[in-house]
């Protein structure tokens, strides 16, 4: 499907409006069916809108149609969403039975709060919303998920109806449409349905990968190291396990410990390493530094765990054990902005492999930091300026920075229009103090040096599952675990077709024959299943004639060549690392990621 135009701010003003419209629509319908209903928030969201709600009974999915019933009526009725302005005593008096909009009440600071009313329902919201309920007549209920209030496991759990809503039929169609589309490409099939990679409830929270994911994982893994050397890495291994000391040293312990696997051993607390930060600050203090080794860039693959929620656990996109193509660079303060410029330019190199375009978020010092404020001030500033001079436009995520410094995130974008957090860049000036790193500078005085943690893709194994999404499967014969599948179509030519096998795996290529005694049709169904690159099919006249009948999952029938003509091509493509394939992308790109935060966000500004 063709890319929809991009929205306008006047656009997305209505989409917002229409989004939270539609909450307030479907809380409408809730307290018809429930009138004991306690009520949360119900914000709009970037693909659209949910409401937070306490009930006297679970929902499921199976009540949507008595809902979404409730809710067109609503809208036929076209009922005006009124503003009004009362004071704090009114607004207490009011929802004296909904504690949660009590609370809400509580944290605003201003004397007076904001109502709406449509028809019988009032909230408590700080608007905007359309005229009335009959601009929101294209709405679908998505699903209904558990969610603590605030965010917080010791606060209650509530039920949360998600929704969509657009101003358009024809926008509803293609969202939907899309939704369908994620479902189909879901990397958890797919991943079971290509042989890459499972599942297994004994260690949840992790990847099982199987010979052609495992192949497809070390292809990926070589692009970097092969990325890294290039640009003048190092790589190292250290061990996963540590005594708790060297995370208290380095402030993890204080600010992520519950995020941690720990046990006891011998009367020592360790845990298993949850990011490589701390044990690389370990290398650089091994040896007496000099300001002619800076920068010095320092990558490793090692295996990670953290200490993940069960309910967030999500396939290979969200894991408890992973590894990062992690680096941490350190520098001088000089050379901070020419480091970063690079790292841009690996950035761009990967994300343009798959031809995946990103949005930069400039995020901030949070609330729980480390270290001294001013030095912040010098890092987000040296952030601010190194994207400014590189001509990249980006946001502020005000307070969304590591507790140790502030980074650079890149959502990216795939096919179906969905963002991922993967790449970024973290500047950090807190852990060189804490380990009491120093390098001889030219004037032989000692200084501490600034360290640049940053990752290209992130997780690989949530990098991969993002990847199979965004491909739907159909991966380039670069990457393809298997890039060709030789079909002989009698036992008579199996002979020619092993010797042509041997002639593509000397030169590297990853081949498989089928010289079963099957259809050849049956063939061609199963390999283009398997979405393999190049299908090569040989019968009693290819074999006469030295040739192949080539197809190509991507383009079908190609007609005869011979092996020799395959095998450089192919060679070709990937020593290039060339995208051979079609990547079909979602008409309707959404075009801002959906924000986890956001409706704690409102919880906290008090609406």
């Amino acid at each position: 499907m063709a890319d929809a135009p991009k929205r306008g701010a006047q656009d997305k003003d209505l989409l917002y409006r229409v989004r939270h419209s539609t909450a307030h629509i479907m809380a409408t319908a809730i307290q018809q069916m429930f009138p004991d209903a306690k009520f949360a928030i119900g914000p709009p969201i970037a693909d659209g809108f949910y409401y937070d709600f306490e009930l006297p009974r679970p929902i499921s999915t199976d009540d949507f149609g008595q809902i979404e019933g409730r809710m067109t009526q609503i809208v036929k009725q076209n009922q005006e969403f009124e503003r009004e302005e009362w004071t704090k005593e009114e607004a207490r008096e009011f929802f004296k039975d909904q504690p949660y909009k009590l609370e809400l009440i509580d944290r605003i600071e201003d004397e007076k709060v904001s109502i709406y009313k449509n028809g019988p329902f009032t909230d408590l919201c700080a608007g905007p919303h359309v005229e009335s309920t009959g601009a929101c007549e294209h709405f679908k209920l998505k699903k209904v998920a558990g969610a603590y209030w605030k965010g917080d496991e010791n606060q209650p759990m509530l039920q949360r109806i998600y929704g969509t809503a657009f101003p358009t039929e024809e926008e509803l169609e293609e969202h939907l449409y899309m939704i369908e589309e994620a479902k189909r490409r879901d990397h958890r099939k797919l991943g079971r349905q290509l042989g890459l990679f499972d599942f297994d409830r004994l260690s949840p929270g992790s990847v099982f990968w199987r010979p052609k994911g495992w192949q497809m994982y070390r292809k990926i893994q070589g692009f970097f190291r092969e990325l890294e050397e290039k640009n003048g890495y190092v790589e190292i291994m250290h061990p996963l396990i540590y005594n708790k000391e060297l995370f208290e040293q380095s402030g993890h312990w204080e600010h992520y410990k519950d995020n941690m696997f720990t046990f006891e051993s011998h009367d020592q607390t360790y845990g298993l390493k949850p990011m490589n930060c701390p044990d690389t600050m370990l290398f650089f203090k091994s040896d007496k530094r000099s300001y002619r080794e800076l920068p010095m860039r320092v990558a490793e693959f090692g295996t990670l765990h953290r200490n993940e929620l069960p309910g967030v656990l999500s396939g290979a996109t969200r894991v408890r054990q992973f590894c990062q193509d992690d680096a941490h660079i350190f520098v001088t303060e000089d050379q901070v902005e020419d480091e970063i410029s690079l790292l841009l330019e690996m950035v761009d190199e990967t994300y343009g492999l798959f031809d995946m375009d990103y949005e930069i978020e400039l995020s901030t010092r949070p609330e729980k930091f480390m270290g001294d404020p001013a030095l912040w001030d010098e890092a987000e500033a040296s952030l601010k300026s190194a994207l400014e001079a590189n001509g990249r436009d980006y946001k502020i995520h005000e307070g969304d920075g590591a507790f140790y410094g502030p980074k650079i995130d890149f959502q990216v974008r795939d096919s179906l229009g969905r963002s991922w957090q993967c790449a970024t860049i973290q500047l950090d000036f807190q852990l060189p103090r804490r380990f009491e790193l120093g390098y001889t500078d030219a004037d032989n005085t000692e200084k501490t040096p600034i360290v640049i943690h940053r990752a290209l893709a992130g997780s690989l194994e949530r990098f991969i599952g993002i990847l199979v999404e965004h491909l739907a499967g159909v991966f380039p014969t670069w990457l393809a675990p298997t890039q060709v599948k030789i079909m002989t179509i009698t036992d008579e030519q199996d002979d020619y077709a092993w010797n042509v096998a041997k002639l593509l795996k000397d030169a590297g290529v990853r081949v498989e024959v089928d010289d079963r005694s099957e259809k050849i049709g049956f063939k061609i169904r199963e390999a283009e299943t398997q979405k393999i690159p190049y299908m090569l099919v040989i019968g009693g006249r290819e074999e006469e004639e030295g040739t192949v009948a080539v197809r190509s999952y991507s383009e079908g029938r190609r007609g005869k060549m011979t092996p020799e003509e395959v095998r450089d091509e192919i060679v070709e493509k990937v020593e290039n690392r060339t995208l051979d394939v079609e990547i079909q992308r979602s008409g309707l790109a959404t075009e801002a990621r959906e924000e986890e935060g956001m409706g704690q966000d409102m919880v906290d500004r008090g609406y």
